[in-house]
């Protein structure tokens, strides 16, 4: 994320250097979207059946890649090929989660969910100042012999490369595999056609508790997104935010969010558990997008628009730690990679409508109207305690209307390696 930081605040910049409009900066954006989307079940399948520590080496190594050519791009065509590169291997958030699942007990997923969280956002909230240092730096003269060896515009892409092949090799070097499956569960994975139907599956049989959930987290993120995409202008129509300024409100949302998952996260899960604490994160964001357009003056807004980030928090590692004990472990890469897919799709479709009813009827109806959506998420969510179980390594789950069809399936048990998790 520090890597991907570094580089997506320079992309506009970039591209119009490069001749591009803004309805062809809007396609390399998309560009990017779409490649996780169809990237994300394919990892998921892949580290099912290989491993996660393959998967993200791969990923690692096309992210790295990716960030090269974008350093070097001198025309649109290859930017559009960064991004699309970008985001094949950026399709492994699913994986990661896999990895987690298959690394902690039940019991603790939901908070080492919160801590990859955490980490997240620190470099969401690290990577854009480096990104800026290294263009800043790059375009000074840096004179040897006689050659002039700054790397110019190029810099802030060399050094995301840089970071991501530390990143790879630190996953070579100390990451070990956390997902073993006997070699006759393995041979049963279907080759072909799996990620299409868990995605039919989840819509054609919504009641199912792994498609109940994989909906929970669609909503809730695209809501989440659409609200992030159009708080800049309702900030700068309410109480005239600029460009300048509009900054410090990220940053003030990124640090209560990594503090939120770092720090409070792991207590209200022992307190609460994670069902109940995933409505309650529900409510809560819920409860936020309502009252934001309803703020007065910015330090009320400040108060309430924490709301956000404490929503989140709750919702989304509880969710997907629900998710890991609803479905089996051979197919926790495949489930979590569509939830992925899921959310990427509202990720997208979310922030476009929330644009058209800020245009067309009023700055506060996207906040609402995204409030109306996870408050019914709500519904989704009950009764989800009776099919999860403390561990489902053994069991091969089939969405369907009535709940999970057990399957025999012979998997090998997984020793926990996530004991640090917290540390």
């Amino acid at each position: 994320m520090m890597g991907t930081l570094m580089v997506v605040p320079l992309l506009p910049f970039y591209a119009t250097r490069l001749g591009a409009n803004g309805f062809t900066y809007t396609m390399l954006v998309s560009a990017f979207s779409l490649a996780t989307l169809l990237s994300a079940p394919l990892w998921g399948r892949f580290s099912d059946r290989y491993g996660r520590r393959p998967a993200l080496l791969i990923a690692l190594g096309a992210s790295a890649v990716s960030y090269v050519i974008f350093a070097y791009a001198n025309s649109l065509t290859m930017l559009f090929v960064s991004r699309i590169v970008q985001g094949a291997g950026g399709g492994t958030v699913g994986v990661v989660q896999a990895y987690v699942a298959d690394s902690t007990e039940p019991k603790n997923r939901a908070r080492a969910l919160g801590w990859v969280s955490a980490a997240t956002n620190l470099g969401v909230a690290i990577g854009p100042l480096l990104g800026s240092g290294a263009l800043v730096l790059g375009l000074r003269h840096l004179w040897v012999n006689g050659h002039d060896l700054s790397l110019g515009h190029a810099a802030p892409g060399v050094l995301a490369a840089v970071i991501c092949v530390a990143n790879m090799f630190f996953a070579w070097r100390y990451l070990r595999e956390s997902h073993v499956i006997a070699r006759a569960a393995r041979s049963r994975i279907e080759p072909r056609g799996r990620s299409r139907t868990v995605i039919w599956g989840v819509i054609r049989h919504s009641d199912a508790p792994a498609s109940r959930l994989i909906w929970i987290y669609a909503v809730g993120i695209g809501a989440f997104m659409a609200a992030m995409s159009i708080l800049a202008l309702f900030l700068a129509k309410r109480f005239g935010v600029t460009a300048a300024s509009i900054g410090w409100v990220f940053t003030y949302l990124g640090v209560m969010s990594m503090v939120t998952r770092a720090f409070i996260l792991g207590p209200a899960i022992d307190k609460f558990g994670e069902p109940r604490l995933s409505r309650i994160g529900i409510v809560l964001l819920a409860a936020g997008l309502i009252l934001i357009p309803l703020a007065p003056t910015l330090p009320i807004l400040a108060a309430v628009v924490v709301l956000l980030p404490l929503g989140t928090a709750f919702t989304f590692p509880c969710v997907t730690a629900m998710l890991s004990r609803v479905i089996s472990a051979d197919e926790r890469g495949l489930f979590m990679g569509t939830q992925q897919t899921f959310g990427g799709i509202t990720r997208v479709i979310f922030p476009l409508g929330a644009g058209l009813l800020y245009d067309h009827l009023n700055p506060g109806a996207p906040f609402w109207a995204g409030a109306v959506l996870v408050a019914a998420t709500l519904l989704l969510g009950t009764n989800l305690e009776a099919y999860m179980t403390p561990d489902t390594a053994g069991v091969a789950t089939i969405p369907t209307p009535s709940g999970p069809i057990p399957a025999t399936a012979e998997v090998a048990s997984v020793t926990p390696a996530g004991t640090g998790a917290r540390s």
